[in-house]
């Protein structure tokens, strides 16, 4: 599912010419830039957009092909193949993760950059942002802070304490207490371990219409793109979604319960709780997901798993009884 947002309404996004950011960074070990090049967005290998940059690891470079289609991108990548006739456009990196942080940082004023501002005004004991759109039946709590960019459906309800910045939100939602929706993913590097997030993150949170989110749960915007909640989700307490999650409709998350980076979870998937699901997964339609169990691989349609790892439940109940009749 790809998600169509402007990131300028949530974003500083500078317009500097490429050659001299790319000169600029001192990382280069071979480059071809064109000239006329204008960079304008930044694009994943899912959504390609025009006259943008592609930050592109090696392991991956097989699947470009398929995703160009004639599109404008300037390739930043760790290593290329110089027979590729569609990249006419490239800069070849040391270290991959060193380029994204340092060329983001210095074309994006993103939360996390320490020149980024906004513009707050105090409404019924909260903050919302001079340019954030909420629709006028929207109820909103107090001590609530709403940033830049935010857009929020009509009859959804912000209970007290909730910080939502980077966030589109559907009609009909219900964000409970101290929730915070579309905060900083987990990006780090372990060879230089900081208080600072070292990773910019650049993308947002969509939740789509008729969504509960829980007390105390945190939702992290995409890395890029967006962080994904469909129709009519429901999250109890203590919920954590990480960045470039994409969820289907009518998804249950009992408490305490966390989803890590980049996985997919189909429609009506049931979590229970302090259940977990690894990064980088797919989890197919009607799944359920036992309480304390740990998804570590993909899950097809219609399974019922359950312990670590996460195995049919069937065959996880007789391994129990097994173990017990030693």
């Amino acid at each position: 599912m790809i998600i169509k947002f402007n990131r300028n309404n949530f974003y500083e996004f500078k317009k500097i010419n490429l050659k001299s950011l790319i000169s600029k960074n001192s990382m280069l070990n071979n480059s071809i830039i064109n000239n006329n090049f204008k960079i304008n967005e930044i694009s994943t290998l899912n959504n390609i957009r025009n006259n943008s940059l592609l930050f592109l690891s090696k392991k991956h470079q097989n699947k470009l092909n398929q995703f160009l289609n004639n599109k404008s991108v300037h390739i930043i990548t760790d290593s290329i193949n110089l027979n590729n006739k569609k990249l006419n456009s490239y800069s070849v990196v040391d270290n991959l993760k060193i380029a994204y942080n340092s060329i983001i940082n210095s074309i994006i004023t993103h939360p996390d950059h320490i020149l980024y501002k906004d513009k707050f005004i105090k409404k019924n004991n909260s903050f919302i942002s001079s340019y954030c759109k909420i629709h006028k039946s929207v109820k909103i709590g107090n001590n609530c802070t709403i940033g830049k960019g935010v857009k929020i459906e009509k009859n959804s309800i912000i209970k007290d304490n909730v910080v939502i910045k980077n966030s589109i939100i559907g009609q009909g939602c219900i964000i409970h207490e101290n929730s915070v929706i579309g905060s900083s993913g987990f990006g780090f590097d372990l060879e230089n371990i900081t208080a600072t997030r070292n990773e910019p993150q650049i993308g947002i949170v969509q939740i789509g219409n008729n969504c509960s989110i829980g007390s105390c749960s945190t939702i992290d915007r995409g890395k890029i793109d967006a962080t994904i909640i469909g129709d009519s989700c429901m999250f109890d307490n203590q919920v954590h979604i990480a960045h470039n999650v994409t969820l289907g409709n009518n998804v249950i998350i009992a408490g305490q319960s966390g989803i890590a980076g980049s996985t997919t979870l189909g429609n009506n998937v049931i979590m229970g709780g302090q259940s977990g699901v690894s990064g980088h997964l797919k989890i197919g339609n009607n799944v359920v997901i036992a309480a304390k169990s740990a998804v570590i691989k993909n899950i097809k349609n219609n399974s019922v798993v359950a312990g670590y790892p996460a195995i049919d439940i069937k065959k996880w109940k007789k391994m129990i009884i097994n173990q017990r009749n030693i």
